[in-house]
């Protein structure tokens, strides 16, 4: 079983932390590009663009609650919830998914990269930069 559940927990990180990793990290450009003073590439596609990455990134996160889980439940039926090395990797879990929080609202009273108000039911966009994106994306590798 516990074969069964590690092989889970790995499938579940690849499929749901790759594609919010790089959808994270095309976001800012793609803000960038899509916002009023963005020059000549700010067009309804790059704010399509920006709507879908959104998107994709909302959708993984909803899957890649499997991951954390999954490891649970891996550790319990391997007898190692008191481990180093597994306390290390939830805390590290925990700082990546916390800034992962943090940095994805936008802040009070505006959108960030001059996106406008965001259209009834629509994605407000984060205000994660490049840096942010490569804080959380190498806590996700230390883990």
């Amino acid at each position: 079983m516990t074969k069964f559940l590690l092989s889970l927990h790995v499938l579940a990180a690849i499929v749901a932390v790759g594609p919010v990793t790089v959808a994270a990290s095309m976001f800012p450009p793609a803000a960038r590009r899509a916002a009023p003073g963005g020059g000549a590439g700010a067009s309804d596609a790059a704010r399509a663009t920006v709507t879908v990455l959104h998107r994709v990134c909302r959708v993984y996160a909803r899957v890649g609650i499997a991951v954390p889980v999954l490891g649970l439940a891996t550790a319990l039926a391997m007898g190692v919830l008191g481990d180093g090395w597994l306390i290390a990797s939830i805390a590290l879990t925990a700082a990546a998914a916390g800034l992962l929080i943090a940095l994805g609202r936008a802040p009070p009273g505006g959108h960030p990269g001059g996106l406008g108000a965001p259209p009834p039911g629509g994605p407000p966009p984060p205000r994660a930069t490049g840096r942010d994106n490569r804080r959380m994306t190498i806590r996700w590798v230390c883990i």
